[in-house]
């Protein structure tokens, strides 16, 4: 159990995600891989959820304040305006895909921030938010299944 909670616990960490979490649960404790990538998508999963949530929360708490309104929905809009076409087009999609890219600064923290701003509903925020996290699983079990030779692909040795 105490397993669980160490994998659950990095899977929270901003930075790492699930680029730390799967290779700690596959090299550092004794579940199966695959019990390990469960593990780590869902609590991923549960992150990105709450994060959204979170954030619609701060902001319309923050919203109550007049000045600081006008502010967020003006930056808000010209935010909006800007890649309007390219949220029509491609929207949860290209969510999905910045979630799945397990590089440092994509993830499902910024993978929030960035469908709330582009004012993507929260339905499909939970598609990309699920097919990105599935993604990124796969493509770090995939590089810690097969070994270190693969992962010199997204990692510069030193």
């Amino acid at each position: 159990m105490i397993e669980i909670l160490k994998m659950i616990a990095i899977t929270f960490i901003p930075t790492l995600e699930l680029r730390a979490s799967i290779p700690y649960g596959i090299f550092g404790t004794e579940f199966h891989w695959f019990q390990v990538f469960l593990i780590c998508i869902i609590a991923n999963i549960i992150i990105g959820i709450l994060i959204y949530v979170f954030l619609e929360w701060i902001i319309k708490l923050m919203c109550i304040f007049g000045p600081i309104e006008k502010l967020w929905n003006g930056y808000v809009q010209k935010i909006q305006q800007r890649i309007s076409e390219g949220v029509e087009k491609y929207g949860e999609w290209a969510v999905a895909v910045f979630i799945g890219i397990p590089l440092p600064g994509s993830g499902v923290y910024t993978g929030a921030v960035a469908a709330f701003l582009i004012g993507l509903n929260f339905k499909k925020f939970m598609i990309a938010n699920i097919i990105g996290v599935i993604i990124a699983g796969i493509l770090v079990t995939a590089i810690c299944l097969t070994g270190s030779s693969l992962s010199s692909i997204f990692i510069k040795p030193v």
